[in-house]
């Protein structure tokens, strides 16, 4: 991006001033930021579905719980996956996988699962994701709809999701960790 700063590999985690349905309480992965826009999960919107029923040989590997997560209200039909492989960037990245951000990548969900096995220190699975178009999400970071903080591998397999957004503001410092005590209604206080 040019003069500005990519936030890539971060999270993006909705202040309670961000009431859209969508986003509400969300914490979401950047998998991309550039000039074009951005890309994203929603990394604590998990579903009903069970990876097993949407993808054949994938339920193995995905994390707990092993269900299909909501990315974002884009491409639905569609499924992304997240994957972790420890060891340092420079190192041969496995066949089948795309270093995103540290050891976080995206999986190719064409690639036989049996390829990525024994490589793979954890996997999510997404049903669509979140986008901005060109300076939209900086608009909306610059509007306080969005507090941007380091993401942790832990962050995208957290075995309770629900927890996510408190969980991520309580380990950041000063005023935003005081924030993970925000009532969900601030109108019953």
């Amino acid at each position: 991006m040019t003069g500005a700063l990519s936030h890539t590999g971060r999270l993006l985690v909705a202040t309670p001033v961000l009431t859209d349905p969508n986003f509400a309480r969300a914490v979401v992965l950047l998998l991309d930021h550039d000039a074009q826009g951005a890309l994203g999960v929603v990394l604590n919107r998990p579903t009903p579905v069970e990876v097993e029923r949407v993808l054949d040989g994938w339920a193995a590997l995905a994390g707990r719980p092993s269900v299909v997560f909501q990315g974002g209200p884009v491409g639905l039909d569609s499924a992304l996956a997240v994957a972790v492989v420890p060891g340092e960037p420079g190192q041969a990245e496995p066949l089948g996988w795309r270093r995103v951000h540290g050891a976080i990548g995206l999986v190719d969900l064409e690639a036989p699962p049996e390829v990525l096995a024994g490589e793979l220190g954890g996997l999510r699975v997404f049903a669509g994701y979140a986008g901005w178009s060109p300076g939209q999400l900086e608009a909306e970071i610059a509007e306080g709809a969005w507090y941007v903080v380091d993401c942790e591998p832990g962050d995208v397999f957290d075995p309770q999701p629900e927890r996510l957004w408190r969980a991520v503001l309580r380990r950041q410092r000063g005023p935003l960790a005081l924030l993970a005590t925000y009532p969900d209604d601030p109108t019953l206080n």
